[in-house]
């Protein structure tokens, strides 16, 4: 039988739960494309030569902190079919990181935050960038980006340091990347060879 069943296509939120993600901190965000088609350019010689559509999404990213004033951007990287990127959350926070190391969560109290969430933050981005590449590539309605989208909590300059350098080091690392379409060829090709 086939169709949807509850039991089996329930979808999971990565999200920490009761976390409250508009609270001032630091974030390390990746948004994937559709099937992880690779749409924003190649990876030469370990540096990321963005084409058409990988400027324009590079534009959006650098845009968020413009339309909301209460976030920051850090690090980040625009490879042929995701992005990686540190977003900050707080007015003029900067890089603030959590206050306890350990991120216990909290419950809003009922006020209204009046800074963004991240999920606003990434919905902006991917919807603002998808209609743009949409556009660019002369069709409509089409999916740019996965549904989701993995996030992290950055609680210490330690990590926040190690997740800048991941971010940096993403195109020299590309030929072993599991998102590379030809890395799991290589991969096959290994495994195939006597």
């Amino acid at each position: 039988m086939t169709g949807y069943h509850s039991d089996l296509h329930k979808r999971h939120s990565i999200r920490l739960q009761g976390y409250d993600y508009s609270k001032v901190g630091a974030y390390f965000v990746t948004v994937c494309t559709k099937d992880r088609e690779c749409l924003f350019g190649d990876v030469r010689d370990g540096e990321i030569c963005l084409n058409t559509l990988g400027v324009f999404v590079r534009k959006c990213w650098n845009d968020l902190s413009s339309r909301y004033a209460s976030v920051e951007l850090d690090a980040f990287v625009i490879m042929p079919n995701h992005v990686h990127g540190i977003v900050t959350i707080g007015v003029g926070a900067g890089l603030a990181l959590p206050e306890s190391e350990n991120c216990t969560t909290t419950h809003n109290q009922g006020a209204a935050s009046s800074a963004p969430t991240l999920w606003d933050i990434v919905r902006t981005f991917k919807s603002i960038s998808a209609i743009g590449v949409n556009r660019l590539l002369m069709r409509s309605g089409q999916p740019v980006w996965q549904r989701n989208y993995y996030e992290h909590i950055i609680r210490n300059e330690d990590e926040l340091n190690h997740i800048r350098e991941y971010i940096m080091n993403n195109p020299i690392q590309w030929a072993l990347d599991e998102e590379n379409p030809d890395c799991i060829d290589d991969v096959g090709a290994l495994l195939a060879a006597p």
